[in-house]
């Protein structure tokens, strides 16, 4: 029983990056209808930035949580003024392949600076040691991750539901033509709303530093769990990517501790995508989608 709560919470926390990235996506999604492959690349840029800040600059770990998404954000705003928002009105494959072509040019130029080798990141020392949780200790860093996104989850919950604001965003994320409709300028919130889902996966990334290897190749795999992740919640389902997100995570990670063992490997790393196609059978729309009316 021991075991198996212990693997249920590094599920959890693995599932906790899904999640953020998840959500970022599917804000991004909802709201400009972009599939944004470049969500990967934003999420090894944050690990990078947490890197550099504190290879050259010196800087805590502290103060790259604060300043990676933060600058991220505000990139993400100039390649969607710049680039992004000149395609929306073309068929989705333009998009798809701008934010493909990013991918390549951002890991590119990573891999010229810094190479293909992982970069170390070293445990925040605050953070170093073990949390006694009842049956079982559990290492400090991913007691702080997993509440961390827990925090920010519910955060972008109650901003999205109990303001105004936030109302409006998740009215032209979920349904933008019926926002439109209402009179609202659904055009004034993208910007903001794609750098904002930017902003999530540079911080996705700056909490993986410590624990991942830092390399920029980190997010390429990821990217495609996450998409699976989307698609099985629902596509622009602020809920259903969120909640999908940990179930995946925790699901992996129990096919890695109890599967067969020859059969660890392919079953972790398949699974989302079993999981997507059966959903995809039973429910088009994912298990929290809208089915569109034609």
């Amino acid at each position: 029983m021991t075991n198996f709560l212990e693997q249920t919470f590094n599920g959890l926390v693995s599932g906790s990056f899904l999640a953020l990235l998840a959500l970022g996506l599917a804000v991004i999604f909802g709201l400009l209808r972009v599939v944004n492959f470049a969500h990967g690349a934003i999420y090894m840029l944050g690990a990078f930035g947490a890197y550099v800040l504190a290879d050259e600059l010196g800087l805590p770990f502290w103060a790259a949580l604060l300043a990676v998404p933060v600058g991220l954000a505000a990139l993400g705003m100039v390649l969607e003024r710049a680039f992004i928002h000149r395609l929306t009105k073309l068929d989705p494959l333009y998009n798809f392949l701008l934010t493909f072509g990013l991918t390549l040019i951002l890991q590119d130029l990573v891999k010229a600076r810094y190479g293909v080798q992982s970069s170390p990141y070293a445990m925040p020392s605050a953070l170093s040691g073990s949390v006694d949780l009842g049956l079982f200790e559990f290492p400090a860093y991913r007691v702080f991750v997993l509440g961390t996104s827990i925090a920010i989850c519910v955060g972008v919950w109650a901003l999205l539901t109990r303001t105004r604001v936030g109302m409006v965003v998740r009215a032209a994320t979920e349904r933008p033509e019926l926002t439109r409709a209402f009179g609202i300028n659904v055009g004034r919130w993208i910007t903001p709303v794609f750098g904002f889902g930017v902003a999530l996966a540079g911080l996705a990334g700056v909490l993986a530093a410590p624990m991942r290897a830092v390399n920029p190749l980190m997010g390429a795999d990821l990217i495609i769990v996450v998409f699976a992740v989307v698609v099985i919640g629902g596509l622009g389902s602020i809920f259903g990517s969120v909640a999908v997100g940990f179930v995946i995570g925790v699901a992996q990670v129990w096919a890695e501790a109890y599967a067969p063992e020859s059969w660890r490997a392919l079953i972790a790393q398949t699974l989302p995508f079993v999981l997507m196609a059966v959903v995809l059978l039973w429910r088009p729309a994912g298990l929290f989608g809208r089915e569109e009316i034609a």
